[in-house]
Protein backbone atom coordinates (compact mmCIF):
# COMPACT_ATOMS: atom_id res chain seq x y z
CA UNK A 1 0.00 0.00 0.00
CA UNK A 2 1.16 3.49 -0.79
CA UNK A 3 0.38 5.59 2.28
CA UNK A 4 1.40 9.25 2.67
CA UNK A 5 4.88 8.53 4.06
CA UNK A 6 5.63 5.95 1.36
CA UNK A 7 4.21 8.31 -1.27
CA UNK A 8 6.85 10.93 -0.41
CA UNK A 9 9.61 8.31 -0.40
CA UNK A 10 8.51 6.82 -3.71
CA UNK A 11 8.10 10.18 -5.44
CA UNK A 12 11.49 11.38 -4.21
CA UNK A 13 13.21 8.20 -5.32
CA UNK A 14 11.56 8.26 -8.75
CA UNK A 15 12.48 11.91 -9.22
CA UNK A 16 16.09 11.19 -8.25
CA UNK A 17 16.34 8.15 -10.51
CA UNK A 18 14.73 10.07 -13.38
CA UNK A 19 17.31 12.84 -13.06
CA UNK A 20 20.10 10.24 -13.07
CA UNK A 21 18.68 8.63 -16.24
CA UNK A 22 17.87 11.89 -18.04
CA UNK A 23 14.12 11.18 -17.88
CA UNK A 24 11.76 14.15 -17.62
CA UNK A 25 9.00 13.64 -15.05
CA UNK A 26 5.89 15.63 -15.96
CA UNK A 27 3.65 14.28 -13.19
CA UNK A 28 3.31 11.56 -10.56
CA UNK A 29 0.02 10.52 -9.00
CA UNK A 30 -1.17 7.57 -6.99
CA UNK A 31 -3.89 5.88 -5.03
CA UNK A 32 -3.29 3.30 -2.29
CA UNK A 33 -2.54 0.40 -4.62
CA UNK A 34 -0.95 1.88 -7.74
CA UNK A 35 0.93 4.81 -9.20
CA UNK A 36 0.95 6.66 -12.52
CA UNK A 37 3.98 8.51 -13.83
CA UNK A 38 3.90 10.78 -16.91
CA UNK A 39 7.43 10.93 -18.26
CA UNK A 40 9.47 11.68 -21.35
CA UNK A 41 12.04 8.91 -21.75
CA UNK A 42 15.05 9.58 -23.98
CA UNK A 43 15.36 7.18 -26.95
CA UNK A 44 18.56 5.68 -25.56
CA UNK A 45 16.56 4.11 -22.67
CA UNK A 46 14.02 1.34 -23.21
CA UNK A 47 10.69 1.83 -21.47
CA UNK A 48 11.14 -1.50 -19.68
CA UNK A 49 14.54 -0.42 -18.35
CA UNK A 50 13.19 2.92 -17.14
CA UNK A 51 10.33 1.25 -15.26
CA UNK A 52 12.70 -1.37 -13.85
CA UNK A 53 14.90 1.43 -12.47
CA UNK A 54 11.93 3.31 -11.00
CA UNK A 55 10.44 0.22 -9.37
CA UNK A 56 13.74 -1.18 -8.12
CA UNK A 57 15.08 2.06 -6.67
CA UNK A 58 11.81 3.01 -4.97
CA UNK A 59 11.12 -0.40 -3.42
CA UNK A 60 14.72 -0.67 -2.16
CA UNK A 61 14.53 2.81 -0.64
CA UNK A 62 11.18 2.22 1.07
CA UNK A 63 12.33 -1.13 2.47
CA UNK A 64 15.50 0.21 4.12
CA UNK A 65 13.69 2.92 6.09
CA UNK A 66 13.56 2.60 9.89
CA UNK A 67 10.54 0.74 11.28
CA UNK A 68 9.76 -0.91 7.93
CA UNK A 69 9.35 -4.65 7.66
CA UNK A 70 10.99 -4.83 4.22
CA UNK A 71 7.97 -6.23 2.40
CA UNK A 72 7.08 -3.32 0.08
CA UNK A 73 7.18 -4.44 -3.53
CA UNK A 74 5.58 -3.57 -6.84
CA UNK A 75 3.35 -5.91 -8.81
CA UNK A 76 4.88 -7.73 -11.76
CA UNK A 77 4.64 -5.91 -15.06
CA UNK A 78 3.32 -2.46 -15.83
CA UNK A 79 1.26 -0.59 -18.38
CA UNK A 80 2.74 1.97 -20.74
CA UNK A 81 0.94 4.38 -23.03
CA UNK A 82 2.47 6.88 -25.42
CA UNK A 83 1.20 10.39 -26.04
CA UNK A 84 1.94 13.07 -28.59
CA UNK A 85 2.34 16.71 -27.70
CA UNK A 86 -1.38 17.45 -28.11
CA UNK A 87 -2.44 14.72 -25.66
CA UNK A 88 0.37 15.26 -23.15
CA UNK A 89 -1.36 18.07 -21.27
CA UNK A 90 -4.46 15.92 -20.75
CA UNK A 91 -2.41 12.91 -19.62
CA UNK A 92 -0.39 15.02 -17.16
CA UNK A 93 -3.57 16.56 -15.71
CA UNK A 94 -5.06 13.07 -15.28
CA UNK A 95 -1.97 11.79 -13.47
CA UNK A 96 -1.79 14.84 -11.19
CA UNK A 97 -5.45 14.37 -10.25
CA UNK A 98 -5.44 10.58 -10.00
CA UNK A 99 -6.58 10.53 -6.37
CA UNK A 100 -9.59 12.71 -7.20
CA UNK A 101 -10.49 10.63 -10.26
CA UNK A 102 -10.62 7.52 -8.08
CA UNK A 103 -12.49 9.27 -5.28
CA UNK A 104 -15.11 10.69 -7.68
CA UNK A 105 -15.22 7.58 -9.88
CA UNK A 106 -14.18 9.57 -12.96
CA UNK A 107 -11.30 7.27 -13.95
CA UNK A 108 -10.54 6.72 -17.61
CA UNK A 109 -10.49 3.07 -18.58
CA UNK A 110 -7.64 3.60 -21.06
CA UNK A 111 -5.42 4.96 -18.27
CA UNK A 112 -6.44 2.38 -15.66
CA UNK A 113 -6.69 -0.97 -17.46
CA UNK A 114 -4.67 -3.78 -15.96
CA UNK A 115 -4.90 -6.55 -18.57
CA UNK A 116 -5.36 -6.97 -22.31
CA UNK A 117 -8.75 -8.53 -21.61
CA UNK A 118 -9.99 -5.28 -20.04
CA UNK A 119 -10.36 -3.64 -23.44
CA UNK A 120 -8.55 -5.71 -26.03
CA UNK A 121 -5.59 -3.35 -26.32
CA UNK A 122 -2.18 -4.96 -26.04
CA UNK A 123 -0.44 -3.98 -22.82
CA UNK A 124 3.28 -3.28 -23.13
CA UNK A 125 5.41 -4.45 -20.24
CA UNK A 126 7.41 -7.19 -18.66
CA UNK A 127 4.44 -9.39 -17.75
CA UNK A 128 2.94 -9.07 -21.22
CA UNK A 129 6.30 -9.90 -22.83
CA UNK A 130 6.67 -12.98 -20.62
CA UNK A 131 3.19 -14.21 -21.55
CA UNK A 132 4.04 -14.06 -25.29
CA UNK A 133 7.19 -16.21 -24.88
Amino acid sequence: MIDKSRERQIYGTILGKAKELGVIVHAIGNVLEHIHVAVSIPPKIAVADCIKHFKGASSRYVNVQPNVDGTFKWQEGYGALTFGDRAMEDAVAYVRNQTEHHRQNTVRAAFERMTEEDDGVQIVGMAADEERR
